[in-house]
């Protein structure tokens, strides 16, 4: 894995040395803009529209637009000195529960090593959280961009999700036609609820697979191959939903083979979400 930060942990007066790893990567199929005319790719120039010159990463200033047009200039020293008390510190500030902080929170995960002599300390604050139960919540400054930190143990890794600021979270007033009042149908409620139980099951990731990205790489392979491609036309759709036969057939898509009703005519919730879908299938 390639270090992508490397600082302490300080919680107190304990001082953790760790270095920093992305623990997820990003499996989007990268696609370049291509000119039809020649296939040549089209490249993105730095260009002043004033001087129309090409301008060289030297002679670039970040800028911050107060008035339309008007700007205030900062250099890269200037903006790395506003945080240079946290550049290289993750500092725990508080323990909370983890099911005290909602998901809309979390951005993305880090995995934290011991760096050079910091195993003893590394060691301590892992096997503390781990008997206690809680995360740390943190200040840290990564590329120039003050964040909050969750830190909590994985296995025996200690691991730190960054989390968006309270005020960077859009209210949920905010959403446009949200109901006032939710007003449902009993019958369709009770087929909701028994067709959520028929699908509930305990949360496998590895089950779970990228079908998009599965099917480009096979167009892709295809074209590389020279193949000629069809894609068959999308079906058209009706706005039309018929909401009690979509649940009756979501049910039955999910109900064992053999029956499986009591004698009240009720569906059994399934103990797994696996049975349910190889006896569907």
């Amino acid at each position: 894995m390639h270090t992508v930060w490397k600082g302490a942990i300080s919680f107190g007066l304990v001082h953790v040395p760790v270095k920093m790893f992305s623990a997820t990567e990003d499996k989007d199929i990268s696609m370049r803009l291509i000119h039809k005319r020649c296939g040549s790719p089209i490249a993105y120039v730095r260009q002043c529209k004033t001087c129309e010159v090409d301008v060289e990463w030297e002679d670039i200033a970040k800028g911050y637009e107060y008035e339309k047009g008007r700007f205030v200039l900062f250099e890269k020293e200037e903006l790395d000195q506003l945080g240079s008390d946290g550049n290289k510190t993750i500092k725990i500030v508080d323990f909370v529960d983890l099911h005290e902080i909602d998901p809309i929170y979390f951005q993305k995960t880090y995995y934290l090593s011991p760096d050079q002599a910091g195993g003893n300390a590394y060691n301590l604050l892992l096997e503390a959280m781990k008997q206690s139960g809680r995360i740390g919540i943190a200040h840290i400054s990564i590329r120039s961009k003050s964040s909050l930190a969750a830190i909590r143990v994985m296995d025996n890794c200690l691991a730190m999700e960054t989390i968006f600021y309270p005020d960077e979270i859009r209210p949920i007033s905010q959403v446009p036609g949200l109901p006032d009042k939710v007003e449902v149908n009993d019958k369709e409620l009770s087929m909701a609820a028994m067709l959520i139980d028929q699908l509930t099951t305990p949360f496998e990731p590895e089950q779970y697979k990228d079908d998009y990205r599965a099917r480009l790489m096979d167009l892709i392979g295809k074209k590389i191959a020279g193949e000629e491609v069809h894609v068959a036309p999308e079906q058209q759709r009706t706005n039309v939903v018929d909401l009690m036969a979509a649940l009756q057939a979501s049910l039955e898509a999910v109900k064992p083979a053999g029956g499986d009703e009591d004698k009240s005519g009720k569906a059994k919730p399934a103990a797994k979400k696996k049975t349910a879908r190889k006896k569907a299938e």
